[in-house]
């Protein structure tokens, strides 16, 4: 554990004092075949991971580095679930992808240990205000409302590695109403399951907890109330949500 995380677990454990407010309760996902939840803590995304979804959006897959982004924890949505559609948007688009859970942490994890550090995978989709996310590039200002918004992330229940081993050429795909949106496999991903994890613990320290949305490949498109969305990756709990209309 880091100096910083050992001051703040001292700090916490020397207040005696209560909340100003009763704290929310803690952020968990669904373990397949288990009756334990796994504990969230940060959800982390990567942009632009496949090739043909990184020219769909009119980039190089060659030029540019992994690109990084959060979503806060309690954005997180369970499959079954009924999604509201977002206010601030008349184009919101589906993602579907693969999401890493980690049980173990650290800062400049090697790609060669980093699998070590996993605990499971699920099926994720990442919604996103696509119109919202064209403004905000075009201006050069960050993307936190196209994505980081209430419920824009869905999960399957999570299957621990020790069930599922860890994917590699698996097929990842996506329907709506029925209809084949996306489809592709995970060997088509520009940076791998091991390259992201080292990458990402080259910025921030890695814990326990968090999520990594590791990308979508080609093929997202609008949703709207109404709309049943399924999704899956072969060998993994399929994701199912409907999008309902939102609040007036």
């Amino acid at each position: 554990m880091s100096t910083v995380f050992l001051q703040i677990a001292k700090y916490t454990a020397s207040m005696d004092t209560g909340y100003v407010f009763t704290p929310p309760a803690r952020v968990s996902a669904a373990v397949r075949h288990s009756d334990d939840r796994f504990p969230v803590r940060r959800i982390f995304c990567v942009g632009r991971n496949y090739a043909d979804h990184v020219r769909e959006m009119g980039g190089d897959p060659r030029s540019e580095p992994p690109i990084f982004f959060t979503k806060p924890a309690d954005a997180l949505v369970p499959g079954g679930s009924n999604v509201p559609y977002p206010p601030g948007t008349r184009n919101l688009h589906h993602e579907v992808e693969l999401v890493v859970a980690l049980h173990r942490g650290g800062t400049r994890i090697s790609a060669t240990s980093a699998l070590a550090h996993v605990y499971g995978y699920a099926v994720g989709n990442d919604l996103t205000r696509r119109d919202l996310q064209s403004q905000a590039r075009s201006r050069g200002q960050p993307w936190d409302m196209s994505k980081g918004f209430d419920a824009s992330a869905q999960i399957s229940q999570i299957t621990p590695v020790e069930r599922f081993g860890h994917p590699s050429s698996n097929a990842i795909w996506l329907k709506v109403n029925g209809e084949q949106r996306q489809h592709s496999t995970l060997d088509q991903m520009i940076w791998s399951v091991p390259e992201i994890i080292s990458g990402l613990s080259a910025l921030v320290e890695l814990q326990p907890g968090d999520l990594i949305y590791t990308g979508t490949p080609d093929g997202v498109g609008q949703l709207v109330p109404g709309d049943v969305v399924t999704a899956g990756i072969d060998g993994l709990d399929e994701l199912e949500f409907r999008i309902v209309a939102g609040p007036a």
